[in-house]
């Protein structure tokens, strides 16, 4: 498409517009509060993005917790390279494998509920200013906790603590309570084409 001045002063124009438009929604939500932000859906990326604001908050200089339900098997890229800030985020992997491997309900319930035993102690410290709860929405989709309880302590955290849950399957009910909510759809996976999970992609 050819450039021209005509062209240039209508995307000017529009460009105003939007700004006005923006500014005016920056000025109308001068709030600030801890977040409860879902990450969910049969896409990739769930995990990836939750880790993502961690690194982001550990550049702000937050402390910040991490507590992995389901996963726990096999070391991820992320565990290995946030282990190396021990100072700065407290990283618990608790699950004993996804529910394909571990084929055993009651091993799964219990890892469920030493993980969120784990969950409680973070959403009670109110120097933590970002807990991600990786792959929750599994282990409430099949029964593991007790999601009036998880609500409940989702609620009672410090007023400016953020939450990160990721995983499949959210419940209504956590969809509800969140303030964000973000559902990753597959248009394209290499998987499909007998592509294995390789490092640095998805482990």
């Amino acid at each position: 498409m050819t450039d021209t001045p005509d062209r240039d002063e209508r995307h000017l124009a529009r460009m105003l517009r939007k700004k006005a438009v923006i500014d005016e929604r920056i000025a109308n939500s001068p709030n600030e509060c801890g977040l409860l932000l879902v990450l969910t859906g049969n896409g990739k990326g769930k995990s990836s993005s939750a880790f993502g604001m961690l690194a982001r908050s550990m550049g702000h200089g937050m402390q910040c917790g991490v507590v992995q339900f389901i996963k726990g098997r096999n070391s991820t890229g992320e565990e290995l390279f946030f282990r190396r800030f021990p100072e700065q985020v407290r990283f618990h992997v608790m699950g004993e494998g996804f529910t394909w491997e571990t084929q055993d309900r009651q091993r799964d319930i219990a890892a469920a509920e030493a993980a969120w035993s784990v969950s409680r102690e973070l959403l009670r410290d109110p120097s933590i200013g970002l807990v991600v709860l990786d792959e929750l929405n599994i282990a409430l989709k099949h029964g593991y906790l007790d999601l009036d309880q998880v609500l409940s302590d989702l609620q009672a955290r410090p007023p400016m603590q953020h939450v990160v849950v990721t995983g499949r399957g959210a419940k209504p009910e956590m969809i509800e309570l969140a303030d964000t909510v973000t559902e990753m759809g597959v248009i394209k996976h290499a998987f499909q084409a007998g592509i294995k999970a390789q490092k640095g992609v998805e482990l």
